[in-house]
């Protein structure tokens, strides 16, 4: 799934080839996933895109006339940017991967696609982004937040700080491949309390998730879009590593596996050498 970094970075390569242009049409293949009906997709026929930005891993693209297309990729969506279409014929519902495009007045613009039969790719054409129900119900932003704005969202919600740290009524953005390598980076067993973390260790996760997520951005932000998903592989510590030695000191990355997800971790790292049981119900290793 998309995460803070590669949503910062799709949307910086919108403002980079999309913003000063203007939208021929706006095509909906997939029904199911535009979520509003009012303002239809027509509205947008003509007007400029004036923006793009995000909210967690919410991107929003913004039209002149207080317009937003505000989308969540959800697990197998993403963005792919055409320098032209290969028809002017318009989509045919239902057909393909293809959830929504954006035609553009030079002939070029941007396919929002789905993968898999799970479709849950969600788009909404709303005048304010507070008008969805997923912004609406965001955290602060880790990247924006100070220290204390970050320790007292952390504090606002007891368990299992993995759980925490992937909620977005929490913190706006992170998911599960990057609270992976957060918690590396703060050397934090995922399994330990967020009510129990002492003055340093949540000193030491704010400047990890600060370090992070801004190193993630800064190798995605520049990147074409089709290049996010390999350049966010080959910066993982442990995401994903299951097998392999951590880089940090050497030891074999490990795995938690759950009904439909899984993490990833260092034992010498973060759990004092010890292996977390895998297993759903999972205790932390003290």
């Amino acid at each position: 799934m998309p995460e803070l970094p590669e949503v910062e970075a799709l949307a910086a390569y919108l403002r980079d080839r999309a913003v000063g242009h203007r939208v021929q049409r706006l095509e909906v293949s997939a029904i199911s996933a535009l979520k509003t009906y009012d303002p239809p997709p027509s509205t947008v026929a003509g007007k400029e895109i004036v923006g793009a930005g995000r909210h967690g891993k919410f991107l929003d693209v913004i039209f002149e006339g207080d317009l937003h297309l505000v989308v969540h990729l959800s697990r197998a969506g993403w963005l792919h940017y055409r320098d032209a279409f290969p028809s002017a014929t318009p989509l045919k519902p239902g057909k393909g991967p293809i959830a929504v495009r954006v035609r553009l007045d030079d002939g070029s613009g941007f396919d929002l696609t789905e993968a898999g039969t799970q479709k849950r790719l969600a788009a909404y054409l709303v005048t304010d982004p507070a008008l969805v129900p997923g912004v609406a119900k965001l955290g602060p932003d880790p990247l924006t937040s100070d220290q204390a704005a970050f320790a007292a969202a952390i504090k606002s919600r007891r368990g299992q700080i993995k759980g925490v740290l992937k909620d977005q009524a929490v913190l706006a953005g992170i998911g599960n491949a990057y609270s992976d390598e957060i918690l590396h980076a703060a050397k934090l067993s995922p399994f330990a309390m967020s009510d129990k973390l002492t003055d340093a260790q949540m000193t030491t996760l704010y400047e990890a998730t600060q370090t992070v997520l801004n190193d993630a951005v800064g190798r995605s932000v520049g990147q074409k879009a089709a290049e996010l998903k390999g350049e966010k592989r080959s910066g993982m510590q442990v995401h994903a590593r299951t097998g392999l030695p951590c880089p940090v000191c050497g030891d074999t990355v490990r795995e938690v596996s759950f009904a439909d997800s899984s993490l990833q971790y260092c034992p010498t790292c973060q759990t004092g050498g010890k292996p977390l049981a895998d297993r759903r119900l999972s205790r932390l290793v003290r």
